[in-house]
């Protein structure tokens, strides 16, 4: 999976938000940090959650099932219960269009 897809319009993703779209059968999170628009895994590390359910503060997603919190900009966990990242895909914002390419596992 070496190519970019489309994942977003940047006028669905305004600053502070987040969504879940899927790319190549993977729910991916996509978000944007100040304008700064991040995408990593959308499932918690922990436990079988979607992200996007929960929290953004910045560039820190908080868990909505048991509050663990990552920076999306490296995946690192930042509290427990969460001690794996997340992982990180590579974003590339053109012509209005969010394009993500999914990191290989």
């Amino acid at each position: 999976m070496s190519m970019f897809e489309h994942a977003a319009a940047v006028t669905d993703l305004p600053a502070g938000t987040m969504h879940r779209v899927r790319i190549h059968g993977h729910d991916v999170l996509i978000a944007n940090a100040g304008g700064a628009v991040l995408a990593t895994d959308d499932t918690c590390t922990h436990e079988d959650a979607s992200l996007s359910c929960g929290v953004l503060t910045g560039a820190i997603v908080r868990c909505p099932l048991h509050g663990a919190t990552f920076d999306l900009r490296d995946g690192a966990p930042l509290d427990e219960p969460a001690e794996e990242p997340l992982r990180c895909h590579e974003v590339k914002v053109e012509d209005g269009a969010i394009f993500v390419r999914l990191r290989e596992e």
